[in-house]
């Protein structure tokens, strides 16, 4: 984990370095402190999905951005092959389906605990979504409406 939070952390800081953004500035934008972004940045610490979400919303870039390997990609994701990832903290599995993110679409599967949610406080982003329940029950909040999806079900949004 220590090698996947140094090329995370490397990542964070080379492209708040490109947009031009001091670590100071930046810890504020994203509501944490210099120190701890600092500990991220060299892979020291490794950020929440709350805290990865916020830092990819503020370089504007999706999440997986960080997570992705720089090796070219192939079309084909086999299933032993795909990138999982897990935060500290969180109920939440990501396995990226897509080869990468450099595209408009992103296939993501997320398995989620139960009884546990995605995140504390929504954070919109660009884009559309769409869930399809695979197994259990889920209830998802969209705006002020709330929806309870069973297995099959599925729902589209704008994000």
């Amino acid at each position: 984990m220590m090698v996947e939070n140094e090329r995370m952390g490397n990542r964070i800081r080379k492209l708040r370095i490109s947009k031009g953004m001091n670590l100071t500035a930046f810890a504020k934008k994203i509501g944490k402190t210099p120190s701890y972004l600092s500990q991220v940045e060299r892979g020291m610490a490794s950020p929440s999905i709350m805290a990865l979400r916020e830092i990819s919303k503020a370089l504007n870039v999706p999440i997986f951005y960080f997570l992705i390997d720089d090796k070219k990609q192939s079309a084909i994701v086999r299933k032993n092959e795909r990138r999982v990832l897990q935060f500290p903290k969180s109920h939440l599995t990501y396995e990226l389906l897509s080869p990468d993110v450099s595209h408009q679409i992103e296939m993501i599967r997320t398995r989620i605990e139960l009884g546990a949610s995605t995140c504390s406080k929504p954070l919109p982003h660009e884009g559309e979504e769409c869930t399809l329940v695979i197994e259990g029950k889920m209830k998802i909040q969209i705006g002020d409406e709330c929806f309870t999806l069973e297995e099959g079900d599925s729902i589209y949004y704008i994000a």
